[in-house]
């Protein structure tokens, strides 16, 4: 006797549809939690010093030259290296937490390389922003809050597209990924987008005013989420491989063939 279509389609579904390159970001991040609690204090200390982004490490007049391991070459990794550290596994599960919902579907929609590189660019952008506003600061900042940021950013880029103006239904994000997304200046037109963006505005705000959320021990580089997000907002088309309607109705459903 055979199934019906949809039920044989339903059972073949898995119960965690994770991408390969999310599962490994989430494994990476949290052996290198487990390998810094297993190590004694003076070897976390150097891994903090070799990988961690330091805004110190790039102002002379705080640490001379060969203070910190790495030499130019962590000046250069340690932009987005820091992503990979956590100041503990409540920091690492947020963040993990955040990232298997919005960067999920970007990562669908780009692919394992790009995606990897727009996680890369938008921690970059964290960092960046950290480096501008922190200048000089011997603080570590650790975490993957700015890419997490950024995957945000890229997801409102394209989780309305095949909606229109449709209230939310199960399954949205996922039929998203393959809609062409629509210009900047639409998405920013609709109003679940904008409320999204002023809500984590409001937060990040907050946070940088001092309010106590309780969520992690430490102050919060909330100035990298800004760099994340922004850059993940504005340079989503760079990474993007699917193309806009020649027609512009960014909001049809496609035709089946």
């Amino acid at each position: 006797m055979l199934e019906p279509p949809r039920l044989a389609a339903h059972r073949r579904e898995p119960i965690l549809n994770v991408p390969p390159v999310i599962t490994a970001l989430a494994a990476l991040m949290l052996l290198i939690q487990l390998v810094r609690d297993w190590v004694d204090v003076e070897t976390g200390i150097e891994i903090l010093a070799l990988f961690a982004f330091i805004p110190a490490r790039f102002d002379p007049s705080v640490l001379a030259e060969g203070v910190l391991p790495g030499g130019l070459a962590a000046d250069a990794w340690t932009f987005v290296t820091y992503a990979f550290l956590h100041g503990g596994w409540t920091h690492v599960g947020i963040n993990l937490l955040w990232m298997l919902a919005f960067g999920t579907p970007v990562a669908r929609r780009f692919g394992t390389m790009r995606f990897l590189l727009f996680f890369a660019v938008t921690a970059a952008a964290g960092a960046g922003l950290h480096l501008i506003t922190h200048e000089g600061e011997l603080v570590p900042m650790i975490g993957a809050s700015a890419a997490v940021s950024g995957c945000m950013a890229g997801a409102l880029r394209f989780m309305f597209a095949h909606e229109g103006r449709g209230a939310w239904r199960p399954g949205m994000m996922e039929n998203a990924v393959h809609f062409p997304a629509p210009p900047l200046l639409v998405v920013m037109r609709d109003r679940r987008v904008i409320g999204f963006v002023a809500v984590w505005f409001v937060i990040n705000l907050a946070i940088g005013l001092g309010a106590p959320l309780g969520l992690v021990d430490g102050s919060v580089a909330w100035q990298a989420h800004v760099g994340g997000f922004l850059v993940g907002l504005l340079a989503f088309p760079l990474f993007d491989p699917v193309r806009g309607r020649p027609d512009g109705d960014y909001y049809s459903t496609p035709t089946r063939h």
